[in-house]
């Protein structure tokens, strides 16, 4: 610990305490009257009483003692000295004097110098009330928490003065300067004892790592940190290489102050490393030995390739796989709980024992055994739903893949929370369902916590610019019509270029059946300036009906019939498609899409995953002008990779998340008038499929637009095929917020035989995404690695890109 600086009292010394027995022998042995001498706050009448001694009563050195003792133990006095005089007038008579010296009071407290932590809690640990006698004794245990906390905070250089002045007679005031330093940086690590694990091995385990080059790599030390490596985090190394007798035997902290540097020693004892001996299970009769075994991490297996992978990259020689794994045991046990779980056994106790033993040749093994208890399984007594206000019960319910009478499953308790959570209707996370045993079989009963969220929206707006008239918006939106889940989406964007009329309605239950519908009218007219597009009127309609699939609570099929017809302006390309092929066009088109979404925490997914596979079948038997089949498919896989906070009840975490999602299309026949909406376009975020990075209709199945900076849509910049892959790190702010960087890569075909991986165009860039009572809205920066000048050289360049209305 520091040494502390303390410059406030001194204590004086006891001689009426050293004298009493002199005192109890004299004169004064059986005093005739009792004076107090120095006192000027506390009067003459509480010190006598505090002293419980009455004049003409016997006295001896103990009873004098005490009556000090009691006196000191007030807090109100310094120093108190005894002594007798003897009085000759107007009678002899002796006097027992107490002479006193009182404490001042504190006044107040004020904190200075402080900057890294918060006043407030500065001066909360001090615990020095105010207009109270102030005890130096007092003001060294707050000197001592003071610097405690800092050290905890890493400040080991920090220093702690206390300073009285005097405010008036009697009274005092208390500061505490603090002389905070700079955070103590480790500057390196030094090993003894370790003989089969480097030192920097065991330095890339712990969290309190020397200072690097890198930014990140500051070498800061935090108590609980480093308490946690070394009684947590080295000995899992250690037992992860089959050394679990390891301990630490002393760590040191060689701090260096002018400098503010420290190296922390470490002497280790490494013990004897095990090999994995015999292995048996005890007392399971729901599961046989045998499927047990399948859980059992020690068998003659190889080496996984992310394994072989990792230890290539960075030279890290192969632990053998005879040796001993403490986390590998710990794992396979914890499957082997979640396995009885899933059957209900929730009271089961899978013991894993682990006995030590030597050969005669001196080799250490381990000798494992499960030991089951498995216990009764429980059933499913009751589920309650709580919180919910608007929501029916019925709606929620729905989500539920356990039910009442059930025997219980964790795997389906986890589906059933984040199907509740995967609603959207109320905040995530949602706290764990509670499980409350009934009787003495075990039975339980589960409850859901939910707390509701805002969720449909109005919205509405007017606009005049120069050039472009009066414009506006009417928006609707209730994905939770009635609280029965049940959506409904009304649309309306009208201006002097567009008029976009948008209706829909969608029922996940139909008459409390497992089949949805969906129904969608638009009428959508648009004259796209970007790119010269041109003016076009759709207008038509859609019906979807989606069947679950058996023994899949995740996979759905979706059958439909969409109509629409189509007129186009005089002007840009669309014009000259309209000249083509006339203003009667009409497609008709059935389709069937198959999806299985498992994604967690939409609409930013912090894990899971979606794949969909869609075909659509126009014109033919169907009639309409034109006869093709399109074929479209996403799959897409999220993975967290850490939080931020959240260990707080009711704190939501920022989560870290890698996610890879894959695209691809084709479409066979001709599309005729439709190919401005059914053939596929790359480039940019505002129309066909997104590539971030480079310009609408950039990217053409010649490959990349070079010769102009305007990059207008023509008939050749569509593709019946194309491929597009994101690789994305992100971060979730909270359910409204996400920032992330990606790397994207693409390209666009013109018939599906055409399609070549190996030539991508490829970007990469930083985005964010929010979620807003309007819509959707996303901002990305983009850097297009293949992009060409006018010479039809590489020029890289970096594209801003803004997105509203669309899903993520």
């Amino acid at each position: 610990m520091l040494r502390k600086a303390f410059s406030l009292f001194v204590f004086a010394a006891v001689p009426g305490v050293l004298s009493a027995q002199d005192l109890a022998a004299g004169r004064c042995a059986t005093p005739d009257s009792i004076a107090v001498r120095g006192n000027r706050r506390v009067d003459v009448g509480t010190i006598v009483q505090t002293t419980a001694l009455i004049p003409g009563t016997q006295l001896n050195y103990r009873i004098l003692q005490r009556a000090t003792r009691d006196l000191y133990e007030t807090g109100n006095f310094e120093s108190i000295n005894l002594m007798c005089e003897e009085v000759t007038t107007p009678a002899p008579r002796a006097v027992l004097i107490f002479e006193v010296r009182e404490r001042p009071v504190l006044e107040a407290v004020q904190v200075r110098g402080v900057n890294r932590l918060s006043e407030r809690q500065i001066r909360d640990l001090a615990e020095l009330p105010a207009a109270r006698p102030l005890d130096p004794a007092a003001v060294a245990r707050a000197m001592f928490k003071i610097d405690s906390t800092y050290e905890k905070a890493g400040y080991y250089l920090a220093r702690v003065r206390a300073e009285s002045t005097v405010v008036s007679e009697g009274t005092v005031g208390l500061t505490f300067t603090v002389e905070e330093g700079r955070r103590l940086a480790l500057s390196g690590l030094r090993v003894t004892g370790n003989t089969n694990v480097p030192a920097a091995d065991i330095a890339a385990a712990m969290k309190t790592r020397p200072e690097g080059f890198w930014f990140f790599r500051t070498g800061e030390i935090s108590d609980d940190e480093y308490a946690t490596d070394l009684s947590e985090r080295i000995p899992a190394l250690y037992a992860s290489r089959g050394f679990i007798d390891f301990h630490i035997a002393r760590d040191t902290l060689h701090i260096d102050r002018e400098h503010g540097k420290a190296l922390l020693e470490l002497t280790v004892v490494e013990g004897p490393q095990y090999k994995v001996g015999d292995f048996e299970v005890v007392g399971g009769r729901h599961y046989s030995d045998e499927e047990v075994r399948e859980y059992y991490p020690f068998a003659n297996t190889s080496r996984p390739l992310a394994s072989r992978v990792t230890g290539f990259l960075l030279r890290r020689d192969p632990v053998p796989q005879d040796v001993f794994d403490q986390a590998r045991w710990e794992s396979a046990t914890n499957l082997v709980r979640e396995s009885y779980a899933n059957d209900g056994y929730i009271y089961s106790q899978v013991v894993p024992v682990v006995e030590r033993r030597v050969t005669s040749d001196s080799t250490h093994y381990v000798d494992l055994r499960w030991e089951v208890e498995e216990g009764a399984p429980a059933v499913i007594n009751r589920i309650e739903i709580i919180g919910n206000d608007y929501t029916t019960e019925m709606c929620i319910r729905d989500q539920l893949v356990i039910l009442p009478g059930d025997v219980y499953n964790q795997q389906r308790l986890i589906q059933s929370w984040q199907g509740i959570g995967n609603l959207g209707f109320f905040e995530t996370p949602l706290p764990p369902p509670d499980q409350r045993r009934v009787n003495e079989q075990g039975d339980i009963d589960l409850i859901f916590r939910v707390k509701e969220k805002r969720t449909g929206n109005v919205n509405f707006g007017a606009s005049m610019g120069q050039g472009t008239g009066f414009g506006g918006f009417i928006g609707l939106d209730q994905p939770n019509l009635f609280g029965m889940c049940k959506r409904g989406a009304l649309q309306w964007q009208f201006g002097r270029y567009f008029n976009d009329f948008n209706l829909s309605y969608s029922d996940p239950r139909i008459r409390q059946s497992m089949v949805s519908g969906t129904v969608t009218l638009y009428r959508t007219m648009a004259r796209y300036y970007i790119a010269d597009l041109g003016r076009s009127l759709r207008t038509g309609g859609q019906v979807q009906i989606g069947f679950p699939v058996p023994f899949d609570l995740w996979t759905r099929v979706f059958l439909s019939y969409a109509g629409e017809g189509v007129k186009f302006g005089d002007s840009g390309l669309l014009g000259e498609t309209g000249a083509l092929y006339g203003n009667n066009s009409f497609r008709s088109s059935v389709g069937v899409t198959l999806t299985r979404d498992t994604r967690n925490g939409t609409p930013f997914p912090t894990s899971g995953g979606s794949q969909s596979l869609s075909m659509s079948f126009t014109g033919g038997p169907l009639g309409g002008t034109s006869s093709f089949q399109r074929y479209t498919t996403e799959s897409s896989a999220y993975v967290p990779l850490g939080q931020i906070g959240g260990e707080k009840p009711g704190q939501q975490p920022m989560l870290f998340v890698a996610g890879l999602t894959t695209r691809g299309g084709a479409v066979l026949g001709s599309t005729g008038p439709f190919f401005f909406s059914q053939e596929f376009a790359l480039g940019g975020v505002q129309y066909g499929e997104r590539l971030r990075g480079y310009e609408e209709f950039s990217i053409t199945p010649d490959g990349y637009l070079i010769g102009t900076s305007t990059y207008n849509a023509q008939r050749n910049s569509f593709g019946k095929a194309f491929f597009a892959t994101t690789a994305e790190l992100g971060l979730r702010m909270n359910q409204s917020l996400y920032v992330n960087t990606f790397f994207e890569a693409g390209n666009v075909w013109r018939r599906a035989r055409e399609i070549d991986p190996t030539r991508l165009f490829r970007s990469l860039g930083i985005g964010a995404s929010v979620i807003t009572p309007f819509g959707p809205l996303g901002l990305d920066y983009a850097y297009g690695l293949d992009r060409l000048d006018f010479s039809g050289r590489r020029a890289p360049k970096w594209q801003l890109h803004f997105r509203f209305g669309q899903v993520f």
